[in-house]
């Protein structure tokens, strides 16, 4: 029995190999495996003293000879096969262990390996006879079922195993694709991207979207009655990747989904000024019940939960800094979270919330790393867009379109109801004041119903603070609504036919607007 390995993931191959070298296979091997090999003690055969032919052209031939592919395609089952094989002294390959490297990591033209590809889909198609092993981890299961079948391995498996192979050219075939038309758009010398002016986002003509289901095991899907699982984009990071669950039980999808929200609104809150840089969002059901920035965390976080406490029972806590033991305490004073996320923890303030609260998940995570693209599935197709980046205090289209102007205190506001308003579900009004949101009016058809949702959980606390409108007011009556509020500046994107009523409004109660430019719905 032969195997032929040729490998770039080298995980766990040392005792894999030995383990077929007990079972009496012959190892060929060449290029840095072999070496791998011949440093581990490895006995094995060179793909060269095989097939008698040295490797040439900088290594892009070797493997490229019938004495290696004659071995692995031949169909044992065909006298006429086996007699060609006996004619010209080949003998079959039973196994080949190959996977390819990770060309997107590093691209370049003396990456695009020819032979590796060859030889998968050379074992793969014959897999009636052969075996393609391509996963490192499956070396366990495949030597247990060759010890337990005298050296070969169930029709089965080795189906399985050539669909994984198929598979894993695909993709190394698709990330060389990609660069190459990645190569395509880049201008030449003397040209000017067309992309860069008309500062339009552009679309392929195809999308390839490779998913691969996470190590993340969810307790279940939006509701318990539902099977869920994470899947990741291929070849690209997210923090869940480098999260870490200290406590609790099982993520489950809203969980994931809602921790999302909170971490990616946190950090977004944590960047408008740097004299308050300590943030806190609360998330129940995707939008915010609860957000902060402060000076400290402490701090950020006693507003944030002031919000709406009682909403923020079973809610996902976000928190942009590292948790101490005072912090620790302030939170186990406060309603109980479903979630805890946080960029780290002391010691004693994890053991102290793990002690006190054993069911709440409590999370460790990395910043997160923000997509490209968006995409939502819409029947058996996807709505793709690039995502909606929010524009600054600095981004220069802020205007102040009315008589009053808003002081520091007044700007600051504007621009935390702002971010929160627009990752909140439209139609959105968010109230905020002294660097606090102290009310949120979301998911409504009406923007007059929203404000006055709004300025009910308000309950007074937002008289001389900001709000927030996602979109234009239609008409003043959402002007009218938040100024039964006591609101004294409001931030909004403009663009209305009533633009001019609206600031009219505005003035009347005497309220300072800053037009933004921009819409922000979120569906």
């Amino acid at each position: 029995m032969k195997a032929l390995i040729s490998v770039y993931d080298k995980s766990n191959l040392v005792d894999f190999a030995k383990g077929l070298a007990e079972l009496g296979f012959n190892i060929i091997s060449s290029g840095g495996t072999s070496k791998y090999l011949s440093q581990e003690g490895i006995q094995h055969e060179t793909v060269e003293s095989l097939t008698q032919f040295p490797e040439m052209l900088d290594g892009r031939v070797k493997t490229l000879h019938p004495k290696i592919h004659g071995g692995i395609l031949a169909d044992l089952d065909k006298e006429s096969h086996v007699g060609d094989l006996e004619s010209n002294e080949i003998e079959p390959i039973n196994l080949v262990v190959c996977n390819l490297y990770p060309f997107s990591s590093n691209p370049s033209i003396e990456l695009i390996d020819v032979g590796g590809p060859t030889m998968v889909r050379a074992a793969a198609k014959n897999h009636k006879h052969v075996g393609i092993v391509v996963e490192p981890k499956d070396y366990d299961q495949v030597l247990f079922e060759l010890k337990a079948n005298g050296g070969k391995l169930l029709p089965e498996t080795r189906l399985k195993l050539a669909a994984k192979a198929f598979d894993h050219t695909a993709r190394y075939d698709n990330e060389i694709a990609k660069w190459f038309k990645t190569m395509q758009k880049q201008p030449a010398q003397g040209e000017v991207d067309s992309k860069n002016i008309s500062g339009r986002f552009e679309f392929a003509d195809e999308i390839q979207l490779k998913l691969v289901k996470s190590d993340l095991e969810l307790r279940y899907g939006e509701n318990p009655h539902q099977f869920g699982a994470f899947y990741k984009t291929e070849g690209k990071n997210s923090w869940l990747d480098d999260a870490v669950l200290h406590s609790g039980k099982k993520l489950s999808y809203l969980n994931i989904f809602d921790a999302d929200a909170a971490w990616r609104l946190v950090h977004e809150l944590s960047n408008i000024t740097e004299k308050k840089p300590c943030a806190v969002a609360i998330i129940k059901h995707a939008n915010a019940c609860g957000a902060a920035i402060s000076d400290n965390l402490e701090d950020a976080y006693r507003k944030a939960m002031a919000t709406d406490p009682v909403s923020a029972f079973g809610g996902i806590v976000g928190i942009c800094g590292h948790v101490n033991v005072g912090l620790a305490q302030i939170i186990l004073d406060n309603p109980q979270a479903d979630v805890l996320i946080a960029r780290g923890y002391d010691a004693d303030a994890l053991e102290l919330i793990k002690s006190k609260r054993k069911v709440l998940r409590v999370i460790t995570a990395p910043d997160p790393v923000g997509a490209q693209v968006e995409f939502r599935v819409i029947d058996n197709g996807f709505l793709v867009q690039e995502p909606d980046i929010l524009d600054t205090i600095n981004g220069g289209t802020w205007t102040v379109v009315t008589e009053t102007v808003p002081d520091e205190s007044g700007w600051l506001d504007a621009a935390l109801a702002y971010v929160v308003c627009a990752r909140t579900t439209s139609n959105a009004i968010v109230y905020s004041k002294d660097c606090q949101i102290v009310a949120v009016g979301a998911g409504q058809q009406s923007r007059v119903m929203s404000a006055e949702i709004a300025t009910i959980k308000a309950e007074g606390r937002a008289g001389s603070g900001a709000a927030a409108s996602d979109a234009f007011f239609p008409f003043r009556d959402g002007v009218d609504a938040i100024a039964k509020a006591g609101v004294t500046t409001i931030i909004q994107p403009g663009g209305s036919i009533r633009d001019s009523e609206i600031i009219a409004a505005a003035n009347e109660h005497k309220m300072a607007m800053i037009v933004t430019g921009q819409r922000h719905f979120k569906h």
